[in-house]
């Protein structure tokens, strides 16, 4: 009877948007009020994500049975949001409440769509992995529309759109679907770790492509911190500044208290939002905000019963979790950018010429439009080191000097976070109150 009181109440009191480009100066503000429900926070950031706006300013307010949040959005230009197009598609998703999110599933697998057939990937990273991946792809005659491969902290994980070669359709012989996911298997296993490689069958759904990302490597554990050597030394992780995050009890309002400093970067709130919602913990306060190339939030939380924190292995997990998804989407190494049309087999000859110049792919981006491929990739040496510019000069040679342009090269790392005060964005959130009554947890950095 209550859960149908609530959908009575949310059919009642539909969202409300309000998009404004004269409240402030140098960013469209954009106002949700709505019914309260868990995860609404991530609906509204995921479709704010997926029209690639920057949130440099955010206000959450869900205390109660109301949802009031205000977001300060720009484009990739730091421009204002005049399309009356995406203002309207901004404004129709949100208000049709749309719930775009299930809950974590356990396994990977390959997921036949009437488009294409969806294949989620999890096992240890190597140097030409992806390469390896794409010529099984290619032997097994399936076209690469979409994909997206992170990488963090020894795992590697990766949800891929393909096709039939031939037809341009999913792929849904039960028969062709088992061997394609044996195959990858084999390629993804031969490691001594501990953690197996899963590319195994599962239920279709229609999770956001990035969420599922962070649901695969958090199922994977890729947040524990796991210290060994490689061939270039210490872990890639142990070469750049952490992320600074800080829990926190808020002793007399009943709450626990997450702060996080970390270099701004798209999509940051969205990954932040999306791993305290996968872990069950609910915003009731927060706010967010960018200065310069930092991005500063904190969060007033408490999980879904209704409880906060109250154990010390939790707190260090939660630390542990929020760093690993700041960092999955982290852009390390070098940029580049192809662009040309599309072809079959075009993805594999492309990561085969990094493998063979020793590229390592950190994260990739792959997408398909109108019969051009425009990809991404982030790639360091084999060591995790800045690539030899001479290295690329000779793959731009082979493979195009107008078909793979340098984007951005991030070798040079930032310098690291420094500790900010509790309480420091919310700070007259409680002014009737005194943050003296606030006990230190934990500090992780």
């Amino acid at each position: 009877m209550d859960d149908e009181y609530a959908k009575l109440i949310r059919r009642m009191n539909p969202p409300r948007v309000v998009i404004d480009n004269n409240a402030c100066e140098n960013a469209t503000v954009i106002q949700v009020d709505s019914v309260n429900k868990h995860g609404i926070l991530l609906d509204v950031v995921q479709v704010i994500s997926d029209m690639n706006l920057v949130i440099t300013k955010a206000y959450i307010s869900s205390d109660g049975v109301w949802f009031m949040d205000v977001f300060n959005v720009i484009d990739r230009n730091g421009n204002k949001i005049r399309d009356k197009e995406v203002i309207d598609y901004i404004q129709r998703r949100i208000e049709n409440n749309p719930s775009f999110a299930p809950s974590l599933r356990e396994s990977v697998g390959v997921v036949p769509t009437e488009e294409h057939t969806v294949i989620e990937l999890t096992g240890t990273d190597r140097p030409g992995l992806l390469s390896e991946i794409c010529a099984v792809l290619t032997d097994l005659h399936c076209n690469v529309a979409t994909a997206e491969i992170w990488t963090h902290n020894t795992r590697a994980a990766a949800v891929v759109h393909v096709t039939d070669d031939s037809s341009g359709c999913a792929i849904k012989d039960p028969s062709r679907l088992s061997t394609i996911r044996d195959l990858l298997s084999n390629v993804l296993r031969g490691s001594n770790d501990p953690k197996t490689a899963r590319t195994t069958l599962s239920p279709p759904g229609v999770t956001n492509r990035d969420r599922r990302l962070h649901q695969i490597m958090f199922a994977d554990r890729d947040y524990e911190r796991i210290e060994r050597e490689g061939r270039g030394g210490l872990r890639d992780r142990d070469k750049r500044p952490l992320p600074h995050v800080t829990v926190v009890d808020c002793v007399e309002k009943d709450y626990t208290v997450v702060t996080m400093r970390a270099k701004d970067r798209p999509k940051l709130l969205f990954d932040i939002v999306c791993t305290l919602t996968d872990m069950q913990y609910v915003v009731f306060h927060g706010v967010v905000k960018t200065l310069r190339t930092e991005s500063f939030q904190e969060f007033y939380i408490r999980h879904v019963d209704g409880f906060p924190i109250s154990l010390e292995a939790e707190r260090e997990r939660l630390v542990q979790c929020l760093e690993a998804a700041i960092e999955r989407r982290a852009s390390e190494g070098m940029e580049l950018e192809l662009c040309t049309k599309d072809r079959v087999g075009l993805l594999s000859d492309i990561t085969r010429i990094f493998r063979e110049n020793s590229l390592c792919i950190k994260r990739a981006e792959i997408s398909t439009e109108e019969g051009m491929a425009r990809d991404t990739f982030y790639v360091t040496d084999v060591t995790g080191n800045p690539v030899d510019p001479k290295i690329i000069d000779s793959i731009r040679r082979q493979i195009g000097d107008k078909v793979l342009n340098v984007k951005h090269s991030s070798s040079i790392s930032p310098k690291a976070p420094q500790p900010t005060t509790i309480g420091f964005l919310l700070g007259n959130f409680f002014k009737a109150r005194s943050f003296q009554n606030f006990k230190l947890i934990r500090s992780y950095s």
